[in-house]
Order: C-alpha cells, then sequence, then structure tokens
C-alpha cells in the first residue's frame, strides 16, 4: 500500500444532465440508465476522504455541473480543507448570484467551454442557441477577477476555424485557450467517422495557431492537444492508470478515468459501499492496469513504456474488444490496421461516399441505443 502513489486530482463529475447536446460528448452512450445522483453530503464525504488520502486538486464538471444547486457547498468545503478548485462548464446556469457566491465559497479557476467562433457553429454542433449566453458569461468571470480560460474541441466541422476560434479569444480577453482535438470516447466515438478531421486539416491547423502563438507572445497562452488517430504515439492513460486521477461519476462509482465504466469484467468500485481509501489501494480495477507490469508483450519490451504505458485503456477496448491490449493508435500494435480502416471511413465520410449524420447527445437517444446494443 505504502508503494502505491496517492490520488493528486479528484474529479468530481456530478451529473450527466446537460442542455447542451454535443455530439462529440465524452459523458457514456448508456448515460440515461445511470443510478441516481449522489447527495450533497455524499459528495462532501467523497471530497473529505479524497483529501485526507492526500488529493490537492479538485475539479468539478458533468454534464453540466451548474444544473446543481449545491455546488457552491462542495467548492467551499473543498477549499476549507485546501484543494485548488477548479469549474468545468459550459456556462448555462452560470449567473452572477452564483458567480458571486462561488467568488465568495473560494473558487479558484473556471474553464469555459465553447465550440466554435459563430453563433451558428456553436449552435450546430450543440444542437441548441448558447453561443451569446457563453460571451455574456465569460464578461462577468472576467468582471469577477477570473482569468478568462476558454477550451474549444476541435473535430472535422470546426477545425478550419482555428484562427477564428483564436481571433474571437483574443477578442474575449482570453488568457488561456486549449484547442483539444476530439478524444473518441462516448458520443464521440459513436460519431468519430464524422467528426475526424483530415491529416491535411490538422497540419494547417497546428501552423495556424504557432503563427497566433508567435504574434501573441505572452498576452494569451495556447494549448494544442494532439489528435489520437493521427499521431502514431499512444499517450499515457490519465498520466498513469491508477497513479494521480480519481473520478467519481454522478451516480457514485469511482474510476481511474473519465470512460472507464465502459470496460467489461470489472466490479466498479460505489463510494456509498465502500471507502475511497480502500477503492484507490485494492481495488481490481484501479490495480488491473497501474505501472507497467501487466503490460501486453508489444509494450513489455519497448523502450517508450514508461511513457505511454501501452496507451489508452478505453480506446483499446472500444477498438479491438480487449482493454488489455496495446493501444491500436501505436505504429507497433500488430492491430494498428484498425487505425488505417478508421481514418479511411472518416476520409470517405468527408468526401459524400458515406453518409453518416450527426447522433446528438440527449437522455432520450440514450435509452434508445440502450436498447439497440
Amino acid at each position: 500500500m505504502s508503494q502505491t502513489p496517492h490520488p493528486l486530482w479528484l474529479l468530481a463529475e456530478v451529473t450527466y444532465r446537460c442542455p447542451l447536446h454535443c455530439a462529440f460528448c465524452y459523458n457514456p452512450v448508456d448515460f440515461a440508465q445511470a443510478g441516481p445522483e449522489l447527495t450533497t453530503d455524499e459528495w462532501l464525504s467523497v471530497i473529505r476522504q479524497a483529501r485526507a488520502m492526500g488529493a490537492a486538486q479538485f475539479g468539478i464538471s458533468g454534464g453540466e455541473p451548474m444544473l446543481r444547486d449545491d455546488i457552491e457547498i462542495l467548492v467551499g468545503e473543498a477549499r476549507r480543507l485546501g484543494f485548488y478548485t477548479n469549474l468545468i462548464t459550459s456556462g448555462v446556469g452560470l449567473s452572477e448570484p452564483r458567480l458571486a457566491a462561488l467568488k465568495e465559497a473560494g473558487l479558484d479557476h473556471i474553464q469555459l467551454s465553447f465550440q466554435d467562433a459563430t453563433r451558428e457553429a456553436n449552435d450546430l454542433i450543440t444542437n441548441t442557441r448558447t453561443f451569446e449566453l457563453k460571451q455574456q458569461v465569460t464578461r462577468l468571470t472576467k468582471a469577477y477577477d477570473y482569468p478568462t480560460v476558454i477550451n474549444c474541441v476541435l473535430h472535422a466541422a470546426n477545425i478550419d476555424h482555428v484562427g477564428c476560434i483564436i481571433e474571437m479569444a483574443v477578442a474575449l480577453g482570453a488568457e488561456y485557450l486549449e484547442l483539444a482535438n476530439t478524444q473518441y470516447h462516448g458520443w464521440g466515438f459513436l460519431n468519430r467517422h464524422a467528426l475526424m478531421p483530415s491529416a491535411k486539416q490538422l497540419r494547417h491547423a497546428e501552423a495556424v495557431t504557432e503563427q497566433w502563438r508567435a504574434r501573441l507572445g505572452k498576452q494569451m497562452k495556447i494549448f494544442f492537444v494532439t489528435p489520437d488517430y493521427q499521431e502514431n504515439k499512444p499517450k499515457k492513460c490519465m498520466n498513469g492508470w491508477g497513479e494521480v486521477f480519481l473520478s467519481v461519476t454522478p451516480d457514485g462509482l469511482a474510476l481511474p478515468c473519465h470512460t472507464a465504466r465502459m470496460l467489461p469484467g470489472f466490479e466498479f468500485p460505489d463510494v456509498r459501499k465502500q471507502d475511497l481509501a480502500a477503492i484507490w489501494y485494492e481495488s481490481d480495477l484501479f490495480n488491473r492496469f497501474r505501472g507497467t507490469a501487466w503490460l501486453p508483450d508489444t509494450c513489455r519490451t519497448c523502450e517508450d513504456k514508461e511513457k505511454d504505458h501501452g496507451g489508452c485503456r478505453c480506446q483499446a477496448f472500444m477498438l479491438t474488444g480487449d482493454a488489455g491490449a496495446t493501444d491500436p493508435v501505436c505504429a507497433k500494435s500488430a492491430q494498428h490496421g484498425l487505425i488505417d480502416d478508421a481514418l479511411k471511413l472518416a476520409a470517405a465520410v468527408r468526401n459524400g461516399q458515406i453518409v453518416q449524420p450527426l447522433v446528438f447527445r440527449d437522455p432520450k437517444t440514450s435509452r434508445a441505443l440502450e436498447r439497440a446494443f
């Protein structure tokens, strides 16, 4: 137990409810079957246990966390315990009275999501009318002395607008902009062939980003999160499965990454039934892929095994059906052809040879997909 690292980052996914219907959402496709949300007191217990274990950063996300009316209480307790607190929000529900209450509670950081630089494009991918609201919330957070931190998920429909997105962020006075290429989990995986940009689009977007970095200097930091499928190099799962990151779902499952509840063959620990320390140190879920001893043959002798730990476990499962396989994104994987196939299908969608309508995140769709699968 003493040799196992303690968690540094607790992410509270307090709800799967969300007024947006983003086609790239990483929430599980079957989120409608999740159990009752944790109560305020249950979340407070989770926060206290995580802090006692040594966690230092507390993130709140969803869904849209501001749909709950107890976020200020959770932030206040986390701040009292010494956490650095971060709210990840679409801006919907972040009114001035609530922002004032969050400021009073000690909230340190707000990350606001945008989907594009124009109302039409934003509203298309979210299937909502929220563009003007997001701009209003950005101005409001700045008035309350928060640094303006914007996240924009990139995909085939908006990646050619990177220059406009950066220009919008500059106009809003952003200090930080994260351009995050879509990770193909949950609804993103369901829509991946329609969302996946071409290698040419990615190169152009990176070049435009570099031009803006040179132009802006220290005025705004721009982070360009590399794509999963086109790089041929897998990413270390959450900086190490069960080493840094602990996520708790709205219905109380403790997970080593945002999307691990999709993996078959596990008994998912429930924070209502087990204490957090036992889950982190003793559960099969957190220990199964911790470290490198479990690695498959392809990875075990690889010089990069300490860098990537074999890649993403959820991605390996989604593509191969085996969570213990080498992530097929890796060029050394015997199943790397699955990535080539996915890129070809995406190209066929872009060229109009195959029609793949976007499936928007929605509770009714979620229930229908449950029945289908």
